[in-house]
């Protein structure tokens, strides 16, 4: 793993608005995670708000968990790695804050779609300067539902949105661009890669009928300078509303 990221890869994540790692984490890391998220859904989230958990549509599978910075010391200072400072110190411009840690599970054989969204009409921040690590803690393969990005849509600014009635990610793109499946980057990743994608960048995934769970463990960071945007969050309240 790189120490820091090249000229390179900054001037895809600039041009792309998305890049992918290899071996981000070494397999040593990516089992303590692994076992991490199970002691902690197994222990603390029995405690824990009903709003810390996403649900699949059976009422029983755990679909996300949310704020785990805030509930595990463990996930807390992993946020606070080195490597995971010199890559955001090299994306984020000035000081980075971090916004969230979350689980993104996609279980085998039930796990829900992603609709086509862009991160910032959840996040509404002005200016954009937001980024997510997506790290796979298992392998993501076009089967289980990987991510499919639409390469350099940054770029287009903040598109309107309507209800997608997915819990989790229930703000989609009211009219997505017609980049046809061909043209998108699917991100297939090996356990301990790492995608990390700007906020305005435009990404979905499928549902996964396989036997092979996703798991994918994600980190979203901002420039210190990024303020809430009133205008996007009058529209992310208007948005939650209709659905």
């Amino acid at each position: 793993m790189p120490a820091t990221l090249g000229d390179a890869e900054v001037e895809a994540y600039s041009r792309d608005g998305v890049i992918r790692i290899r071996q981000f984490f070494n397999h040593e890391t990516i089992s303590e995670i692994r076992g991490e998220v199970e002691r902690y859904t197994q222990e603390a989230l029995p405690f824990q708000e009903k709003l810390d958990c996403t649900f699949e549509a059976d009422g029983s599978t755990i679909r996300n968990l949310w704020r785990l910075e805030q509930h595990s010391n463990y996930f807390r200072l992993l946020t606070e790695r080195q490597e995971v400072s010199n890559v955001v110190g090299k994306l984020i411009p000035g000081d980075a804050v971090l916004v969230g840690l979350e689980t993104f599970n996609k279980p085998a054989r039930i796990g829900s779609r992603v609709p086509l969204h862009q991160d910032n009409a959840y996040f509404c921040r002005t200016p954009p300067d937001v980024l997510t690590l997506w790290i796979a803690i298992d392998p993501v393969t076009v089967e289980n539902g990987a991510v499919y990005y639409l390469k350099g849509s940054h770029r287009l600014g903040m598109l309107p949105t309507k209800p997608s009635g997915t819990a989790g990610n229930s703000i989609g793109l009211a009219q997505p661009p017609e980049t046809p499946e061909a043209e998108q980057f699917c991100c297939t990743l090996r356990a301990g890669d790492l995608a990390i994608h700007h906020c305005q960048t435009i990404h979905h995934s499928k549902p996964n009928h396989s036997e092979q769970s996703r798991l994918g463990l994600v980190m979203v960071f901002r420039s210190a300078q990024a303020e809430t945007d009133p205008a996007l969050m009058e529209d992310y309240q208007a948005t939650k509303k209709l659905g």
